[in-house]
């Protein structure tokens, strides 16, 4: 049973890349006394540690950061300038609303120039992101008051159920944030045999900075990031372009554009998944890339690296789905994967 409320909540806390200290908030309260330990490093990655019975280190990567936007220019007229902090997709953002964190968060509206007034040329592009400001509705003496170059921007959007699916903002990636959170707490009174670092990382979304510092810090011997992945199953796309399907079960990942995943680690998931009927997909995404590439890469010497997958549709927009079967999966198959990760023969064969 999916905890909507607390998927929720954690959707809701704004965290730009490198202002995430509300989203950390939550997650160090929801964790408290769930795990041995709890530490910060100082990029402000959140590590909970739960012990094994043997030191050897597993790592798990959820990053809590939301693409975002920072105030770079405020005009005469009180209307702000952005620039993105992580990739959005511009033709999505036509008359959204945003929240601007400022000395009290600002209701906004995203604008640009209405199309009554654009030259036939103009109606034909394709917008940009330099095309928008934000409107605060507010005059030029109250934002000044308020808001200030640097100030970070997030997208405003309550999570609603659709059907079988939840449609929110920031699902990418706070529905694994809330992944990796529910496996810790069945974790909690349970024997593992490796020590788990569970890892909520800073920065993905511009560079997978975060993960990179937290897996030089770590160091683990294996680790498995958890991310949402492209699902392109809608009307006009070809089967063979689709990545994944929602309500077809997780996904595990065998390449992403700076990630070749270790086989062993992709034959111990498909493994665990049919031992235990768990419903999966293999996920091939040409293009993009994941923290599991810093974990893979930043160990000292590597390590044995895959990822889990959650399968969304409008990645990178303020409606962003998921099913709630797959979310389900997902956690199934990571429990799985920790509970039984010692009882797997990693040689190289």
């Amino acid at each position: 049973m999916i905890d909507v409320a607390l998927l929720s909540k954690i959707c809701k806390v704004p965290g730009a890349p490198g202002y995430e200290q509300r989203v950390r908030e939550l997650i160090i309260k929801e964790l408290d006394g769930y795990v041995d330990e709890i530490e910060l490093d100082p990029m402000g990655n959140v590590i909970a540690i739960k012990r094994g019975e043997d030191d050897t280190r597993v790592m798990l990567a959820s990053h809590m950061d939301e693409i975002s936007f920072i105030v770079s220019h405020i005009d005469d007229d009180g209307f702000l300038r952005i620039h993105p902090l992580g990739g959005f997709d511009p033709k999505t953002l036509t008359a959204q609303r945003v929240i601007v964190h400022g000395k009290k968060d600002v209701i906004g509206v995203m604008g640009s120039k209405p199309i009554h007034i654009m030259k036939p040329e103009e109606r034909k592009k394709m917008p940009a992101v330099t095309d928008f400001f934000i409107d605060t509705g507010l005059s030029k003496k109250e934002v000044d008051k308020l808001i200030s170059p640097g100030d970070v921007v997030t997208r405003e959007r309550e999570l609603i159920e659709m059907g079988n699916c939840v449609n929110s903002k920031s699902l990418d990636n706070r529905v694994s944030v809330y992944i990796q959170i529910e496996v810790m707490k069945l974790l909690s009174d349970k024997k593992v045999p490796y020590d788990i670092y569970a890892t909520f990382t800073v920065q993905e979304e511009i560079g997978l900075r975060g993960a990179i510092a937290s897996a030089s810090g770590i160091n683990p011997d294996f680790a498995i990031a958890m991310d949402v992945t492209l699902a392109c199953d809608v009307p006009d796309t070809l089967p063979q372009n689709y990545i994944t399907r929602l309500g077809k079960g997780t996904a595990i990942k065998i390449l992403d554009g700076m990630t070749v995943c270790d086989y062993r680690m992709i034959n111990f998931m498909k493994e665990q998944a049919n031992k235990k009927k768990i419903p999966y997909q293999m996920e091939i995404l040409p293009a993009g890339g994941t923290d599991t590439a810093g974990l893979q890469r930043h160990s000292n010497g590597g390590s044995i690296a895959g990822a889990l997958s959650i399968p969304l549709r409008y990645m990178h927009s303020h409606i962003e789905m998921v099913n709630k079967s797959d979310i389900q999966a997902t956690i199934d198959l990571l429990k799985a994967c920790l509970l039984n990760i010692d009882k797997y023969n990693w040689d190289f064969r």
